[in-house]
């Protein structure tokens, strides 16, 4: 098992297994989100401002940038985006685009070594991301679908996994910077999603040595109380292997779930970041129990208060 390992001017990122799990912010992102698409879409960049600075004040390691706005300048947008992100974050970003030029827009400004979202198993696909990333020294996702879409069969999304790392290899991009997406489905409308995803994310690990990804929210998608859902999901993702997600880091159960399983899982040595999260503070306040109540941090868990920039926008998650 190798690690990926991605980059922005000045901060390196890794991810593999045996490594604390990867959050990669997903807020970015004006797919279903009328207000910021509409903004973007003017120049406005006032809520990608408060998205960035929210998922890193909560703790994402990456953000995924997309700038995906029907009849807009994608290539140009994006390109202006990434180049916004980077000067406000030290974090490494996911260039997300399903437009090939766009996606190259985005890499000729960046700084560092990017994860390129994404590539499929389409030849024709393959042919026109592969040596991008290639050229651009990147690391990629690899979505395990192809010409015949998505595939119930997790046999079947294996082998588009094992496709696209050999596709990789012929344009000499290692194994190493391959992450790939199992491909999570909504567990409402099938009962064997999570199952399915966890059997595949196995395999992975084990036999292709690859690192993994996935749109976490996709398996509570329709359901109430989503993110308790995408936090019970993730750490038991992170026990078969999953080694990084593309989700919000905004919210307590998913943040708090991720941390536990690393702890599970021996991935936080020490239980470090636990124990600092977690941890009573020092003593310093007078209280009728012996100053007890006086070393509780002022988080409603006992840890630090998390500040966090108002989101303009203000709408529910995704």
């Amino acid at each position: 098992m190798t690690d990926t390992v991605v980059s922005s001017a000045t901060k390196e990122v890794v991810i593999g297994s045996g490594r604390p799990f990867v959050i990669i912010g997903e807020r970015i992102n004006p797919t279903g989100r009328k207000k910021l698409a509409e903004e973007m879409k003017a120049g406005d960049f006032s809520t990608v401002i408060a998205d960035t600075m929210n998922q890193v004040e909560a703790g994402a390691h990456m953000l995924d940038v997309n700038a995906g706005i029907p009849l807009a300048d994608e290539p140009a947008i994006l390109a202006e985006t990434v180049k916004l992100v980077q000067s406000l974050t030290d974090v490494p970003l996911s260039i997300d685009s399903s437009i090939v030029a766009a996606l190259e827009a985005g890499l000729e400004v960046y700084e560092g070594k990017p994860l390129v979202n994404s590539v499929t198993g389409e030849d024709e696909r393959l042919e026109q991301v592969l040596p991008l990333v290639a050229k651009y020294g990147a690391a990629v996702v690899a979505i395990t679908n192809d010409e015949t879409g998505i595939s119930e069969d997790p046999d079947v999304r294996f082998g588009v996994a094992e496709k696209i790392v050999h596709a990789a290899a012929d344009h000499g991009i290692a194994a190493a910077d391959v992450v790939v997406d199992p491909l999570v489905m909504p567990i409402g409308a099938l009962g064997g999603a999570g199952r399915q995803v966890f059997a595949l994310v196995r395999r992975l690990h084990d036999e292709l040595g690859v690192n993994s990804t996935c749109g976490a929210s996709n398996v509570s998608f329709g359901l109430p109380d989503r993110n308790r859902l995408n936090g019970a999901f993730l750490a038991m993702a992170i026990a078969n292997g999953l080694t990084s997600a593309i989700t919000s880091p905004l919210h307590d159960e998913v943040r708090e779930a991720v941390m536990a399983a690393d702890v599970m899982m021996g991935n936080d040595q020490d239980c470090n970041a636990w124990i600092a999260k977690h941890r009573e503070q020092p003593a310093g306040g007078t209280g009728r129990r012996g100053g007890r109540a006086g070393r509780r941090g002022a988080g409603a868990d006992g840890g630090p208060t998390l500040s966090v920039v108002p989101d303009p926008e203000a709408t529910p998650e995704p």
